[in-house]
């Protein structure tokens, strides 16, 4: 069944130091793709002085990158079941580092729309792959707590974020942000290289090419008109022609998954209602990330006069408390199951969304404080508990492609909701509007997981 493998598999197995390495490497990967997604926020104002951009277009500098690497993870995913981890991994990390460096020297919007795009097809290759190889080095009884330190760690980064962005933007040039890249890149892919090794790939499942020329123009397409539809006008022929032809292509897609034995993504697997709610709640959660950070550093760099490094530092107590209650979620979830801890994120993530709502309303900086602070405390609980129960519900050769699905659903909870936050904006001009919607949406998920989520199966022992 493996004969295309060429080198024998090994496994990083609980007493093997190595473990360790692996997991601070890919710690510190997350935690550069997720600095990617914020770092950016702090800088948008300044960026779009220097290049000239509509606050439109310097949304899409952030939205580009979410909508590649949310377009492409479940591919990268599937691709690493079929050609083994280590070599697509080292791909994603050489274009990631290559981007990133041309990013900084971008003398145009397009120019550095251009080198966005290309990190998100870096960061789609590395994203999931950094999960499987995580998962894959440690014993069932520590995966918990695996998962909590590798979110920890990413945290830390995307705690200095905002900070970061901020600092370089303030004192260097906000073209800093993108140069930090590509020396923590090369320490990554040095380690991973050192200690890794792909277990068993399956290279004769092949590789759904139809599904990927779907999905990827039909995100494209629709995303383009949610975020476009406010500026240009609904009934404008590009708008509608786009809208349409997203929900056209993006039907289709499932359609075409279904009927297949290798899918790009396995649409069946959503039929089990408890791996549907997994990833609902993913996505919830980084749609609420994205408002927070962008349009919550937007807001106070416009709305309360707050400079690049004050807003920067005012973002803080969201990631801040993360940085200590991530390894709790794992241990948590290690103890108690993935059900409980997922619900009481999402509800205290809902919570705190309201919290932010209303001190925007009211015009009471102490309650957005409260609300992220609240945020920073559960937000673990929203990534651990769930992303274990999905890699539970698949056999091992197919961590993969579950991987890859429940990076494209997080990735997507961003994409859509920076496009539906900016359509809100567009129409409203109040960010109060925008943290509102995003409050009931989070709401609406939270009513469904109560009803759907389940206890995650062992793990390596469900169907496909």
């Amino acid at each position: 069944m493996n004969s295309g493998q060429t080198e024998p598999p090994t496994r990083t197995k609980a007493q093997d130091h190595s473990r360790w390495w692996i997991l601070g490497a890919m710690g510190a990967i997350l935690g550069v793709i997720l600095l990617d997604e914020t770092v950016v926020s702090v800088a948008l104002p300044t960026i779009r002085d220097d290049l000239n951009l509509s606050p439109l277009d310097a949304h899409w500098v952030v939205n580009i990158y979410l909508l590649v690497l949310a377009c492409f993870a479940g591919a990268a995913g599937r691709l690493g079941d079929i050609l083994g981890v280590r070599v697509l991994l080292s791909a994603g990390l050489l274009i990631f580092g290559v981007s990133s460096a041309l990013g900084g020297f971008a003398d145009s919007g397009l120019a550095l729309l251009i080198a966005r795009a290309v990190q998100g097809i870096g960061a789609a290759l590395i994203f999931p792959l950094s999960l499987v190889v995580l998962i894959q080095s440690f014993d069932e009884n520590e995966r918990g707590l695996a998962l909590g330190l590798y979110g920890g760690i990413g945290t830390v980064f995307l705690s200095m974020g905002p900070l970061v962005g901020g600092v370089l933007t303030e004192y260097l040039s906000w073209r800093w942000i993108f140069w930090v890249n590509p020396p923590i890149v090369l320490a990554v892919a040095a380690i991973a290289w050192t200690f890794w090794r792909d277990p068993p790939h399956l290279p004769e499942l092949g590789f759904d090419w139809k599904g990927l020329l779907l999905l990827v123009p039909g995100l494209a397409a629709l995303v383009f008109a949610i975020m476009e539809g406010p500026d240009r006008g609904w009934n404008q022929p590009e708008v509608l022609v786009a809208s349409l032809a997203g929900l056209a292509a993006l039907g289709l897609f499932v359609r075409v998954e279904r009927g297949r034995t290798t899918p790009l993504i396995a649409v069946s697997l959503f039929s089990n209602p408890g791996f549907a709610a997994a990833n609902m709640i993913l996505f919830t959660a980084q749609f609420g990330k994205i408002a927070l950070f962008v349009f919550g550093a937007s807001y106070f760099q416009t709305k309360l006069g707050y400079a690049p490094l004050a807003a920067g530092a005012a973002l803080l107590p969201i990631a801040f408390p993360q940085v200590f209650v991530a390894p709790v979620a794992g241990k948590v979830a290690d103890k108690f199951g993935t059900r409980r801890p997922s619900l009481t994120g999402t509800a205290l993530g809902t919570c705190a969304i309201g919290l932010v709502t209303l001190g925007m309303h009211l015009g009471i900086t102490a309650l957005i404080y409260l609300g992220y602070v609240l945020w920073g405390c559960c937000v673990p609980f929203l990534f651990v508990p769930p992303r274990r129960a999905i890699m539970s519900a698949v056999p091992q050769e197919l961590h993969g492609q579950a991987s890859g699905i429940s990076m494209t659903f997080q990735l997507l909870g961003g994409t859509v909701g920076m496009a539906l936050g900016s359509s809100v904006y567009a129409i409203t001009s109040s960010y109060t509007w925008v943290f509102c919607f995003v409050a009931v949406f989070a709401a609406c998920v939270l009513a469904y997981s109560f009803a759907s989520l389940t206890e995650a199966k062992t793990p390596d022992r469900a169907t496909k």
